[in-house]
């Protein structure tokens, strides 16, 4: 297994990461790459929790009204009743909680602030959130809706310690919460259940995660009725039994939740983005905001990316850069082509070309002080690319690295698929389309859910009819029920309607709205709903019709 990038380096080092290995750590520039050796590191994960993520989102939105000192209630439409699905500190000092009916909220408090759940707006919220954790590390991953998880293991080095590094990202995230729990621990799962869970400081890791209540396995309200009927009400009740009679009794996902929490389950921690081949960054002790010095400081990337490309007779086929201001916002770029390349000048016209095209600036022209203080530039994917050859009569002949085509885009992009059997609307009558994405190699479509296959490799024929939780029947899915089994949906995406054709009798075609699910353990499917037709309503009828690899 690769170890995680570490990539802590005075603004004066120039930094190059070995060209040898897809994700190998950073080395100086200058200095010849030591042999590997076998290090066994001790792993360390940050998990960040934000308990009143909703309620912060809202105090922060343009033209929030915060003169209402009244409880705060965010609700939706579950099956007919209007319930609350998150709450601020007010309401849950007077005892509102997630989960209940909103008349049960106002009997509690009868002045309530009621606003309607925005799972979108909170799910933007959260992204933007990790987005600003990764100038610590690559290997941020989502933790459900509110709380991301940072690998930080070789990265607390230079801020002075775990303490330095937690109180800088404290401070790097007060703009966008006022409420954070967070907690650091050898496991993922672990690190997330204590940011969650923990109540009370205990002697050691493993005493504080065998005191935390049993609600931190997070698993369906079923399987926690029924180990607390059981008189289970700690991890260290749990933990105290055979793995077999946990098995049999409340079944493998129990165990399983178990053995990853108390890391006896090696499971590595899978981040929101692909870890790139190469990457390169520049640390600033002051921002900057004006274009040259950023394309300044692009150039001096580039430049260092392309030795080094050059010097493993490799190419890039995509050039990405991330600017990290320091008010916390990130501004990204990005190069993509149809054949390697490692030609400065072409790329840095590409880059000049991206940054005249963007509608919004880099740096806020009203907030100079709001610049770009970290500039980190990656080359997702390499490819093989030969070295220039001798012309017979004297000088080279032009490598093809100097003029590579541009990005096609990502409609041409989307529109390269793998052949299909039969071209049919309906996704049973034949074999489907699997997008090919030219600036992805195969193994990241299992590893980022926004970039891995758009059609699942297995179909149920006929689509199974399942049950559905989504928000007012009308929004994504956000839970649902399958072969008796509740599953999480922590992401999506969609809907894509697709259109079957009409029967021969001349019936009307009808319309799916298809979405990507994944569940909180990472399982893939494919479900669908029908759309009404004009001046109909919504059957409430869903259906999983296909399985993810």
């Amino acid at each position: 297994m690769t170890a995680p990038l570490a990539m802590r380096r005075s603004a004066a080092e120039k930094l190059a990461p070995a060209p040898h290995r897809r994700g190998a750590a950073v080395v100086p520039t200058g200095r010849a790459a030591p042999s590997p050796q076998p290090v066994k590191r001790s792993p360390r994960y940050l998990a960040v929790w934000f308990p009143f993520l909703s309620s912060d989102r809202l105090a922060r939105a343009p033209g929030a009204d915060l003169s209402s000192d009244a409880p705060c209630v965010f609700v939706e439409n579950h099956r007919g009743e209007t319930r609350v699905t998150a709450v601020d500190p007010r309401a849950q000092a007077i005892g509102v909680s997630p989960g209940m009916t909103l008349a049960k909220a106002r009997a509690i408090h009868a002045d309530l602030a009621v606003h309607d759940s925005g799972s979108s707006a909170d799910q933007d919220w959260i992204e933007r959130i990790a987005d600003l954790c990764e100038r610590y590390t690559p290997m941020v991953a989502l933790d459900e809706a509110d709380g991301v998880t940072l690998d930080i293991t070789d990265c607390a080095v230079p801020f002075g310690g775990e303490d330095a590094l937690i109180a800088d990202l404290e401070s790097r995230l007060a703009p966008w919460s006022a409420h954070l729990r967070h907690a650091v621990a050898h496991g993922p799962d672990a690190a997330q259940a204590l940011a969650r869970f923990q109540t009370m400081p205990a002697a050691s890791e493993a005493a504080a995660l065998r005191r935390l209540d049993i609600a931190a396995l997070r698993t369906d309200d079923e399987t926690l009725a029924a180990l607390r009927d059981a008189g289970v009400k700690t991890i260290g009740d749990l933990a105290g039994q055979r793995p077999a009679a946990i098995t049999a009794r409340f079944g493998s996902d129990v165990g399983e939740s178990l053995e990853r929490l108390l890391g006896e389950d090696d499971t590595p921690l899978r981040p929101r983005r692909r870890l790139p081949a190469l990457v390169f960054e520049r640390r600033l002790n002051a921002p900057i905001g004006r274009p040259r010095e950023i394309l300044a400081m692009i150039e001096q990337l580039v430049t260092e990316a392309c030795g080094t490309l050059t010097a493993c007779h490799e190419g890039g086929r995509r050039f990405a850069v991330r600017l990290f201001r320091s008010d916390g916002r990130v501004c990204d770029l990005s190069v993509a082509l149809n054949l390697p390349a490692r030609d400065p000048p072409t790329l840095l016209r590409l880059f000049r070309e991206r940054i005249g095209a963007r509608a919004d600036p880099l740096v806020d022209p009203h907030d100079p002080g709001a610049g770009v203080d970290l500039v980190r530039l990656s080359v997702p994917r390499i490819e093989p690319l030969a070295p220039t050859e001798l012309d017979l009569d004297g000088g080279a002949i032009a490598d093809r690295s100097t003029a590579p085509p541009a990005d096609p885009g990502p409609v041409a992009r989307r529109r390269t698929v793998r052949s299909a059997a039969r071209d049919r609307a309906e996704p049973e009558q034949g074999l489907l389309g699997i997008p090919e994405p030219i600036d992805l190699p195969p193994a990241a479509l299992a590893s980022d859910f926004h970039d891995a296959a758009l059609r699942p490799i297995h179909l149920c024929d006929p689509p199974q009819r399942i049950d559905v939780t989504a928000p007012g029947g009308e929004g994504p899915p956000q839970r649902f029920r399958w072969q008796r089994k509740l599953h999480d949906v922590i992401h999506f995406d969609g809907p894509e309607r697709i259109e079957t054709e009409g029967q021969p009798q001349g019936a009307a075609p009808s319309v799916r709205e298809y979405f990507r699910v994944q569940d909180r353990r990472g399982r893939r499917f494919w479900i669908f709903r029908h759309a009404p037709a004009e001046g109909e309503a919504r059957d409430g009828h869903w259906y999983l019709h296909g399985l993810f690899a």
